[in-house]
């Protein structure tokens, strides 16, 4: 644990008086609705688009940053915009790849202590910044129609998973949420079929149907177009 990490824990327990907790917490709710107003007004004019999720850390000479770049490519094409995380990796792939195909491409960038600024490939006006995760994840969800999750660790699992659950619980449509790599997801989903399912029974056979699992650009892209082939766009909630 860094010295910084333990400085926020001795924080949390630090003992504050009223004035203290009330104008901390006003100042907070202040910028949180600024970041929600923030996007709202950007997202607003966009149009319909793709979230692309994925890791940070994935190198340019990876095989999963050439397809996640191809599929945002081929996302545009179609008439698409691409949002991502706005940092490295992936998300500079899928960036990348929106650009490339002349198309809208969104950057959602979290302000973090490693790994991530934004990546060159962002539309200058369609490059939004959040201290918020939860925030910035609203935002995700509430302009995208459609979820590609490429190979990425917890934060792309954490993306996922809301996604999912929302989906579930009919809390957002059923758009199409679409796993890219077999090889990368196959372990967990066979946990997710034959322990949370099988063994546990704490999903249903029905949420199996909720994602899709794809190798290639084209399957990805297939996908969505025939979910939409049947359905008008338009932004969520």
């Amino acid at each position: 644990m860094t010295e910084n990490q333990e400085d926020k824990i001795r924080r949390a327990f630090a003992e504050k008086d009223w004035n203290e907790i009330k104008a901390e917490n006003s100042w907070q709710i202040f910028k949180i609705m600024s970041e929600f107003v923030e996007g709202f007004e950007k997202m607003t004019k966009i149009g319909p688009c793709v979230s692309i999720f994925g890791s940070a850390r994935t190198k340019p000479d990876s095989r999963y940053y050439k397809l996640a770049e191809d599929i945002a490519t081929k996302l545009t094409l179609e008439g698409y915009g691409v949002i991502t995380g706005g940092g490295p990796g992936i998300m500079e792939a899928g960036n990348k790849g929106a650009k490339a195909g002349k198309g809208k491409s969104v950057g959602l960038n979290i302000r973090l202590p490693f790994e991530q600024s934004s990546n060159i490939y962002v539309d200058l006006d369609k490059n939004i910044n959040f201290d918020y995760f939860f925030v910035r994840k609203t935002i995700f969800l509430k302009y995208s129609q459609g979820f590609i999750a490429m190979p990425g660790g917890f934060g792309t699992l954490d993306e996922l998973f809301e996604a999912l659950t929302l989906v579930q619980t009919s809390k957002i449509a059923h758009f199409p949420v679409i796993l890219v790599g077999s090889e990368y997801w196959g372990g967990l989903l066979n946990w997710i079929k034959s322990t949370m399912l099988e063994k546990e029974h704490n999903i249903n056979t029905q949420d199996l149907e909720l994602f899709h699992l794809v190798d290639t650009a084209d399957e990805a892209v297939k996908i969505l177009n025939d979910f939409y082939s049947h359905y008008l766009l338009k932004p969520n909630f």
